[in-house]
């Protein structure tokens, strides 16, 4: 960005999934770039149906003194559709209705994103869902915003359709890269005034947003799936070895400590890839 440097506005990246779902590259990997980078002030770790990666990635942050700081999210299968939910301490179970799942969220201190809304897909949550809750007088349940920037092929199909949805209801912009692999990362992100990860929070609830970012090509998608069918086959063959020789270790989560049965971080232990 031009300007000066102290007073530009922070960036966020909230919708980043790592090796513990359906993403491939590490809890590592993801922090080491993003320190390199220097460019994404807040990031959110957001895995399918699980925080665990996420809140070794916030731990290891801290024990390295890093400048980007982690948010704990988790992208909950809803049966409305996926929900980001950020700032989270516990997982939100899934397969509840989309309203139960906000609510859950909102009970936990955090926000809730519809993730690429509207699409006709059974992960987008749909206009008329996210209206009715919208609408309705019950604020616990109302999401906090919708994702009006994913450069995914879901996030672009009906971009110009979610673009004047928020602005239909008032909604923050939140441009997320919804990353599967390290190089995705910040391909899609949210701008708001302050830095930090409680500076995003405040600007979400008082609609001071922008979205930015790139839409992914078919052949950089289509990449990404070879790579997780590997990881798939890689992430098999390393249960069925950690089972026969007695359960205590598994595939590889992400995080040191991520191969362990029952997988854990434990602070200060270290960040090098590959510790366990």
């Amino acid at each position: 960005m031009n300007g000066d440097p102290v007073a530009r506005l922070g960036r966020a990246d909230m919708h980043i999934h790592t090796l513990a779902s359906d993403g491939v590259s590490s809890v590592v990997e993801i922090l080491d770039r993003v320190e390199a980078d220097g460019f994404l002030d807040v990031i959110g770790i957001a895995d399918h149906e699980r925080i665990d990666a996420a809140m070794a990635a916030r731990q290891i942050a801290l024990d390295r003194g890093l400048r980007t700081e982690v948010v704990v999210g988790e992208e909950v299968s809803t049966r409305g559709g996926h929900l980001l939910g950020l700032f989270l301490e516990r997982p939100v179970p899934s397969l509840r209705s989309l309203a139960w799942s906000v609510e859950a969220i909102h009970d936990q201190g955090g926000i809730a994103i519809a993730a690429h809304p509207l699409v006709p897909h059974p992960m987008c949550a749909q206009g008329f869902a996210l209206r009715r809750l919208l609408l309705a007088d019950h604020p616990a349940a109302r999401p906090d915003t919708i994702e009006t920037f994913n450069p995914t092929a879901l996030g672009r199909y009906r971009h110009g359709a979610v673009v004047r949805f928020a602005r239909e209801h008032d909604l923050a912009l939140a441009g997320n890269s919804d990353a599967h692999i390290v190089d995705a990362v910040g391909s899609g992100w949210t701008t708001f005034p302050g830095r930090t990860a409680e500076d995003y929070r405040r600007a979400i609830g008082a609609g001071r947003t922008a979205h930015h970012g790139e839409f992914h090509g078919s052949r950089e998608q289509l990449g990404v799936y070879g790579r997780q069918l590997r990881k798939y086959a890689e992430g098999w063959r390393a249960t069925v070895s950690g089972r026969v020789r007695g359960g205590a270790t598994g595939r590889d989560l992400g995080y040191p400590g991520g191969t362990r049965r029952p997988a854990r971080y434990d602070p200060g232990e270290g960040s090098r890839e590959g510790e366990a």
